[in-house]
Protein backbone atom coordinates (compact mmCIF):
# COMPACT_ATOMS: atom_id res chain seq x y z
CA UNK A 1 0.00 0.00 0.00
CA UNK A 2 1.46 3.36 -0.75
CA UNK A 3 1.17 6.22 1.70
CA UNK A 4 0.68 10.05 1.31
CA UNK A 5 0.09 11.28 4.93
CA UNK A 6 0.38 15.00 5.58
CA UNK A 7 1.83 15.84 8.24
CA UNK A 8 1.70 18.97 10.55
CA UNK A 9 2.57 20.69 14.08
CA UNK A 10 -0.47 21.24 17.06
CA UNK A 11 2.05 23.72 19.39
CA UNK A 12 0.31 24.59 22.27
CA UNK A 13 3.15 27.24 22.88
CA UNK A 14 4.85 25.53 26.45
CA UNK A 15 5.71 27.58 29.11
CA UNK A 16 8.72 26.27 30.80
CA UNK A 17 9.52 26.53 34.25
CA UNK A 18 12.14 29.22 34.99
CA UNK A 19 10.97 30.65 31.17
CA UNK A 20 8.38 33.32 30.32
CA UNK A 21 6.01 33.75 27.84
CA UNK A 22 8.28 36.00 25.95
CA UNK A 23 10.80 32.86 25.56
CA UNK A 24 8.16 30.49 24.49
CA UNK A 25 6.74 32.83 21.38
CA UNK A 26 10.33 32.51 20.72
CA UNK A 27 10.56 28.95 20.77
CA UNK A 28 7.21 28.81 18.43
CA UNK A 29 8.87 30.85 15.83
CA UNK A 30 11.83 28.73 16.12
CA UNK A 31 9.89 25.55 15.38
CA UNK A 32 7.83 27.18 12.52
CA UNK A 33 10.94 28.20 10.53
CA UNK A 34 12.40 24.39 10.87
CA UNK A 35 9.39 22.54 10.59
CA UNK A 36 8.47 24.62 7.47
CA UNK A 37 11.81 23.55 5.94
CA UNK A 38 11.05 19.94 7.11
CA UNK A 39 7.95 19.97 4.68
CA UNK A 40 5.00 20.28 7.68
CA UNK A 41 2.34 21.41 6.40
CA UNK A 42 0.52 23.13 9.01
CA UNK A 43 1.12 24.96 11.96
CA UNK A 44 -1.64 25.50 14.39
CA UNK A 45 -1.59 26.73 17.91
CA UNK A 46 -4.59 26.00 20.41
CA UNK A 47 -6.59 28.51 22.91
CA UNK A 48 -6.10 27.32 26.72
CA UNK A 49 -7.44 30.32 29.23
CA UNK A 50 -5.97 30.16 33.04
CA UNK A 51 -2.81 27.69 32.33
CA UNK A 52 0.56 28.52 33.90
CA UNK A 53 2.58 26.61 31.42
CA UNK A 54 0.66 27.37 28.09
CA UNK A 55 1.07 30.34 26.22
CA UNK A 56 -1.50 30.83 23.36
CA UNK A 57 -4.24 32.50 24.79
CA UNK A 58 -4.37 34.90 22.33
CA UNK A 59 -4.58 32.92 19.23
CA UNK A 60 -5.12 35.19 16.75
CA UNK A 61 -2.67 37.42 18.11
CA UNK A 62 -0.27 34.38 18.19
CA UNK A 63 -1.26 33.04 14.06
CA UNK A 64 -0.45 36.67 12.69
CA UNK A 65 2.90 36.07 14.16
CA UNK A 66 3.92 33.03 13.29
CA UNK A 67 2.54 33.32 9.38
CA UNK A 68 4.33 36.62 9.68
CA UNK A 69 7.79 34.89 10.35
CA UNK A 70 7.09 32.09 7.44
CA UNK A 71 6.21 31.81 3.43
CA UNK A 72 4.76 28.34 2.48
CA UNK A 73 3.01 26.43 6.17
CA UNK A 74 -0.22 27.19 6.78
CA UNK A 75 -1.11 28.49 9.86
CA UNK A 76 -4.07 28.44 11.94
CA UNK A 77 -5.88 27.50 15.19
CA UNK A 78 -5.78 23.94 16.26
CA UNK A 79 -8.18 25.44 17.55
CA UNK A 80 -10.18 28.57 18.45
CA UNK A 81 -13.07 27.86 21.27
CA UNK A 82 -15.78 29.08 19.02
CA UNK A 83 -18.26 29.58 22.54
CA UNK A 84 -15.53 31.68 23.94
CA UNK A 85 -16.02 34.20 21.55
CA UNK A 86 -18.41 36.61 19.35
CA UNK A 87 -18.54 34.89 15.67
CA UNK A 88 -18.77 38.49 14.10
CA UNK A 89 -15.32 38.94 16.06
CA UNK A 90 -13.75 35.61 14.90
CA UNK A 91 -14.88 36.01 11.25
CA UNK A 92 -12.98 39.99 11.45
CA UNK A 93 -9.89 38.63 12.88
CA UNK A 94 -9.67 36.02 10.33
CA UNK A 95 -10.63 38.00 7.88
CA UNK A 96 -7.88 40.43 8.29
CA UNK A 97 -5.41 37.15 8.84
CA UNK A 98 -5.95 35.59 5.62
CA UNK A 99 -6.32 39.14 3.99
CA UNK A 100 -2.61 39.47 5.26
CA UNK A 101 -1.69 36.17 4.78
CA UNK A 102 -3.55 34.91 1.31
CA UNK A 103 -3.93 31.23 0.90
CA UNK A 104 -2.69 30.27 4.55
CA UNK A 105 -4.77 30.71 6.80
CA UNK A 106 -6.93 27.23 8.73
CA UNK A 107 -9.49 27.85 11.11
CA UNK A 108 -10.40 24.95 13.11
CA UNK A 109 -12.56 25.53 15.92
CA UNK A 110 -13.39 23.66 19.09
CA UNK A 111 -16.84 24.04 21.35
CA UNK A 112 -14.92 23.00 24.69
CA UNK A 113 -14.23 26.37 26.97
CA UNK A 114 -10.07 25.26 26.76
CA UNK A 115 -9.86 26.05 30.21
CA UNK A 116 -11.92 25.46 33.93
CA UNK A 117 -15.90 26.55 34.31
CA UNK A 118 -14.39 29.50 36.30
CA UNK A 119 -12.62 30.83 33.65
CA UNK A 120 -15.40 30.15 30.69
CA UNK A 121 -17.72 32.22 32.62
CA UNK A 122 -15.56 35.07 32.90
CA UNK A 123 -14.79 34.52 29.28
CA UNK A 124 -18.44 34.37 28.21
CA UNK A 125 -20.00 36.23 30.32
CA UNK A 126 -22.91 33.86 30.95
CA UNK A 127 -24.26 30.88 31.97
CA UNK A 128 -24.38 28.75 28.21
CA UNK A 129 -20.62 27.09 28.94
CA UNK A 130 -21.55 23.75 27.74
CA UNK A 131 -21.21 24.30 23.83
CA UNK A 132 -24.70 22.98 23.37
CA UNK A 133 -24.97 26.09 21.22
CA UNK A 134 -22.29 25.40 18.68
CA UNK A 135 -23.77 24.60 15.89
CA UNK A 136 -25.97 27.49 16.29
CA UNK A 137 -22.93 29.76 16.38
CA UNK A 138 -20.88 27.84 13.63
CA UNK A 139 -24.14 28.97 11.10
CA UNK A 140 -23.74 32.76 11.93
CA UNK A 141 -19.89 32.30 11.57
CA UNK A 142 -19.58 30.51 8.18
CA UNK A 143 -22.38 33.26 6.65
CA UNK A 144 -20.31 35.98 7.43
CA UNK A 145 -18.08 34.38 5.20
CA UNK A 146 -20.86 33.76 2.98
CA UNK A 147 -23.86 35.27 3.51
CA UNK A 148 -25.33 32.35 1.52
CA UNK A 149 -25.72 30.42 4.06
CA UNK A 150 -28.03 32.23 6.54
CA UNK A 151 -29.87 35.12 5.36
CA UNK A 152 -30.87 36.52 9.02
CA UNK A 153 -27.08 37.80 9.42
CA UNK A 154 -27.43 39.51 6.00
CA UNK A 155 -27.64 43.31 7.71
CA UNK A 156 -24.54 42.63 10.04
CA UNK A 157 -21.46 41.84 7.74
CA UNK A 158 -17.61 40.96 8.49
CA UNK A 159 -15.07 43.03 6.72
CA UNK A 160 -12.44 42.16 6.63
CA UNK A 161 -14.22 38.17 6.06
CA UNK A 162 -17.13 38.56 3.93
CA UNK A 163 -16.30 36.52 0.71
CA UNK A 164 -13.09 34.87 1.76
CA UNK A 165 -12.59 31.14 1.09
CA UNK A 166 -11.35 30.27 4.83
CA UNK A 167 -10.98 26.52 5.47
CA UNK A 168 -13.05 25.78 8.35
CA UNK A 169 -12.50 22.51 10.42
CA UNK A 170 -14.30 21.10 13.19
CA UNK A 171 -12.12 19.75 16.05
CA UNK A 172 -13.36 17.07 18.18
CA UNK A 173 -12.27 14.42 21.14
CA UNK A 174 -16.00 13.00 20.78
CA UNK A 175 -18.51 11.84 18.35
CA UNK A 176 -20.59 15.15 18.42
CA UNK A 177 -18.06 17.20 15.95
CA UNK A 178 -17.51 14.24 14.10
CA UNK A 179 -21.19 13.91 13.19
CA UNK A 180 -21.53 17.49 12.72
CA UNK A 181 -18.41 18.13 10.30
CA UNK A 182 -19.93 14.87 8.28
CA UNK A 183 -23.12 16.65 8.16
CA UNK A 184 -21.90 20.14 6.79
CA UNK A 185 -18.77 18.36 4.67
CA UNK A 186 -16.19 20.20 6.66
CA UNK A 187 -12.51 18.46 7.47
CA UNK A 188 -12.64 17.01 10.85
CA UNK A 189 -9.49 16.70 12.84
CA UNK A 190 -9.60 14.52 15.90
CA UNK A 191 -7.77 14.83 19.70
CA UNK A 192 -6.28 11.19 19.78
CA UNK A 193 -3.35 13.01 21.83
CA UNK A 194 -5.34 13.43 24.60
CA UNK A 195 -8.38 10.96 23.49
CA UNK A 196 -7.47 8.04 22.20
CA UNK A 197 -10.31 5.86 23.41
CA UNK A 198 -12.87 7.67 21.13
CA UNK A 199 -10.43 7.92 18.43
CA UNK A 200 -11.06 5.34 15.91
CA UNK A 201 -15.07 5.14 16.14
CA UNK A 202 -15.19 9.07 15.89
CA UNK A 203 -13.31 8.99 13.00
CA UNK A 204 -15.72 6.06 11.48
CA UNK A 205 -18.73 8.03 12.31
CA UNK A 206 -17.33 11.11 10.70
CA UNK A 207 -16.20 8.94 6.71
CA UNK A 208 -19.33 6.80 6.83
CA UNK A 209 -22.17 9.71 7.56
CA UNK A 210 -20.12 12.45 5.40
CA UNK A 211 -21.92 14.31 3.04
CA UNK A 212 -20.36 16.17 0.02
CA UNK A 213 -19.83 19.62 0.15
CA UNK A 214 -18.69 22.63 -2.07
CA UNK A 215 -15.94 22.62 0.44
CA UNK A 216 -14.87 18.93 0.28
CA UNK A 217 -16.24 15.69 -1.78
CA UNK A 218 -14.82 13.49 0.37
CA UNK A 219 -14.18 13.49 4.07
CA UNK A 220 -10.89 14.32 4.99
CA UNK A 221 -9.52 13.42 8.35
CA UNK A 222 -6.32 14.66 10.36
CA UNK A 223 -5.49 13.15 13.76
CA UNK A 224 -3.86 14.21 16.54
CA UNK A 225 -1.17 12.50 18.37
CA UNK A 226 1.60 12.90 20.44
CA UNK A 227 5.13 11.83 19.37
CA UNK A 228 8.55 11.96 20.78
CA UNK A 229 11.52 10.56 19.04
CA UNK A 230 15.11 10.48 20.23
CA UNK A 231 18.16 8.62 19.92
CA UNK A 232 17.16 5.59 22.12
CA UNK A 233 13.98 4.39 23.28
CA UNK A 234 15.35 4.91 27.10
CA UNK A 235 15.93 8.75 26.07
CA UNK A 236 12.67 9.42 24.05
CA UNK A 237 11.36 7.79 27.51
CA UNK A 238 12.76 10.18 29.61
CA UNK A 239 12.40 13.40 27.70
CA UNK A 240 8.45 11.81 27.49
CA UNK A 241 8.50 12.61 31.58
CA UNK A 242 7.93 16.23 31.00
CA UNK A 243 4.45 15.49 29.66
CA UNK A 244 3.36 13.07 32.28
CA UNK A 245 4.38 15.60 35.09
CA UNK A 246 2.02 17.91 32.83
CA UNK A 247 -1.02 15.38 32.93
CA UNK A 248 -0.28 14.33 36.12
CA UNK A 249 -0.62 18.30 38.00
CA UNK A 250 -3.68 18.61 35.95
CA UNK A 251 -4.98 15.46 37.46
CA UNK A 252 -3.85 16.77 40.88
CA UNK A 253 -5.33 20.38 40.26
CA UNK A 254 -2.14 22.09 40.22
CA UNK A 255 -1.43 23.19 36.35
CA UNK A 256 2.13 24.32 36.28
CA UNK A 257 4.48 25.51 33.97
CA UNK A 258 6.31 23.21 31.84
CA UNK A 259 8.62 21.28 34.35
CA UNK A 260 11.99 19.41 33.43
CA UNK A 261 12.37 15.76 32.67
CA UNK A 262 12.80 13.05 35.27
CA UNK A 263 14.63 9.67 36.33
CA UNK A 264 11.69 7.08 37.44
CA UNK A 265 8.41 9.32 36.58
CA UNK A 266 6.19 6.37 37.53
CA UNK A 267 7.20 5.40 41.09
CA UNK A 268 5.91 9.03 41.78
CA UNK A 269 2.11 8.01 40.23
CA UNK A 270 -0.58 6.74 42.20
CA UNK A 271 -2.83 3.54 40.37
CA UNK A 272 -6.09 6.00 40.10
CA UNK A 273 -3.89 8.48 38.26
CA UNK A 274 -2.24 5.86 36.17
CA UNK A 275 -5.69 4.98 34.96
CA UNK A 276 -6.48 8.77 33.91
CA UNK A 277 -3.30 9.16 32.26
CA UNK A 278 -3.51 5.70 30.01
CA UNK A 279 -7.18 6.84 29.36
CA UNK A 280 -5.75 10.63 28.06
CA UNK A 281 -1.99 9.66 26.59
CA UNK A 282 -2.67 5.88 26.04
CA UNK A 283 -2.00 7.03 21.89
CA UNK A 284 1.03 8.43 22.65
CA UNK A 285 3.88 6.91 20.05
CA UNK A 286 7.65 7.44 22.08
CA UNK A 287 11.03 6.06 21.56
CA UNK A 288 13.63 5.90 18.71
CA UNK A 289 13.08 6.11 15.19
CA UNK A 290 12.76 2.62 14.96
CA UNK A 291 10.43 2.31 17.36
CA UNK A 292 8.22 5.10 16.85
CA UNK A 293 7.63 4.16 12.85
CA UNK A 294 6.67 0.96 13.66
CA UNK A 295 3.83 2.25 15.93
CA UNK A 296 3.14 5.34 13.86
CA UNK A 297 2.86 2.90 10.81
CA UNK A 298 0.02 0.80 12.88
CA UNK A 299 -1.23 3.90 14.01
CA UNK A 300 -2.15 5.38 10.63
CA UNK A 301 -3.18 1.44 9.58
CA UNK A 302 -5.62 1.82 12.33
CA UNK A 303 -7.03 5.06 11.85
CA UNK A 304 -6.69 5.19 8.25
CA UNK A 305 -6.03 9.17 8.64
CA UNK A 306 -5.43 11.40 5.76
CA UNK A 307 -3.21 13.67 7.82
CA UNK A 308 -1.15 13.49 11.30
CA UNK A 309 -1.27 16.38 13.69
CA UNK A 310 1.89 16.55 15.70
CA UNK A 311 1.91 17.32 19.35
CA UNK A 312 5.37 16.86 21.24
CA UNK A 313 5.62 18.58 24.68
CA UNK A 314 9.38 18.28 25.78
CA UNK A 315 11.34 21.22 27.58
CA UNK A 316 14.53 20.89 26.01
CA UNK A 317 14.09 23.01 23.16
CA UNK A 318 16.83 21.48 21.01
CA UNK A 319 15.63 17.88 21.38
CA UNK A 320 11.82 19.00 20.52
CA UNK A 321 13.12 20.25 17.31
CA UNK A 322 15.43 17.21 16.97
CA UNK A 323 12.19 15.29 17.34
CA UNK A 324 10.50 16.63 14.94
CA UNK A 325 13.13 16.37 12.46
CA UNK A 326 13.32 12.91 12.92
CA UNK A 327 9.32 12.77 12.73
CA UNK A 328 9.20 14.62 9.23
CA UNK A 329 12.19 11.88 8.37
CA UNK A 330 10.18 8.68 9.77
CA UNK A 331 6.71 9.61 8.27
CA UNK A 332 8.75 10.38 4.58
CA UNK A 333 10.01 7.14 4.96
CA UNK A 334 6.33 5.66 5.51
CA UNK A 335 5.31 7.58 2.30
CA UNK A 336 8.31 6.10 0.48
CA UNK A 337 6.81 2.80 1.66
CA UNK A 338 5.41 0.44 -1.34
Amino acid sequence: MRYSIRYSVLDLAPINEGQSASDSFKHSVDLATHTEKWGYHRFWLAEHHNMPGIASAATSVLIGHIAQVTSSIRVGSGGIMLPNHSPLVIAEQFGTLESLFPGRIDLGLGRAPGTDQMTAQALRRGNRIGGQDFPELLTELRSYFNPSIEPEYRKVRAFPGEGLDIPIWLLGSSDFSARLSAELGLPFAFASHFSPENTVPALRLYKDHFTPSNKLDKPYAMVGVNIIVADTDKEADFLSSSLVRSFLNLIRNKPSKLQPPVEEIRESIQPHEETVLERQLGSSIIGSPETVKEKLLDFIKKTEADEIIVHTQIYDHAARLRSFELTADILNEINNIG
